[in-house]
């Protein structure tokens, strides 16, 4: 009970933000909700090219856990849209603007995996669930989150008592 009573004092209010404010965040939401697969896509295109490995649809689709055709239909948006180059009988391969995009991508990523894990989430669990968030982090929580990590938060997270 005592917990439950902390937790409510630490919460904000539960009112609704005004109209600007409100709809911002969901237009944010759905922005990040387009970017993602996006995002997705040439992260893991950049990492397989950083391994040494050519990025090749049956490669890409295993790792996404998708089919060969859902593939093909991605990398055709994203050759559209500038971000990678396919050559026949060859992998596929990032333009700088693919590039770009994935190098924020996994900035983004380690971040949010490490202020996760500072808090005290699971190796597991901070990678799968930095997944998600790092779509959805917004560029000053994202600053709050380095400088929370720079201030030492893993050894202030390990001297809270357990609740």
């Amino acid at each position: 009970m005592e917990r439950k009573r902390r937790l409510r004092d630490l919460a904000p209010k539960e009112t609704l933000p005004d109209v600007e404010t409100h709809s911002e965040g969901f237009r944010a939401n759905r922005e990040a909700r387009r970017n993602v697969l996006v995002e997705d896509y040439v992260e893991l295109i950049s990492d397989l090219l950083s391994e040494g490995q050519e990025a090749r649809q049956v490669d890409i689709a295993g790792r996404l856990g998708v089919s060969q055709p859902t593939v093909a239909k991605m990398l055709a948006r994203l050759a559209t849209e500038g971000y990678v180059t396919q050559k026949p009988y060859r992998g596929v391969f990032l333009t700088a603007a693919g590039q770009d995009m994935a190098d924020r991508a996994r900035h983004r990523h380690r971040i949010v995996e490490a202020f996760l894990l500072a808090l005290g989430v699971s190796a597991e669990n901070a990678r799968v669930d930095a997944e998600g968030v790092e779509h959805y982090v917004g560029s000053e929580t994202l600053t709050l989150f380095e400088k929370a990590l720079r201030g030492n938060l893993k050894q202030f997270m390990q001297a809270l008592p357990d609740a």
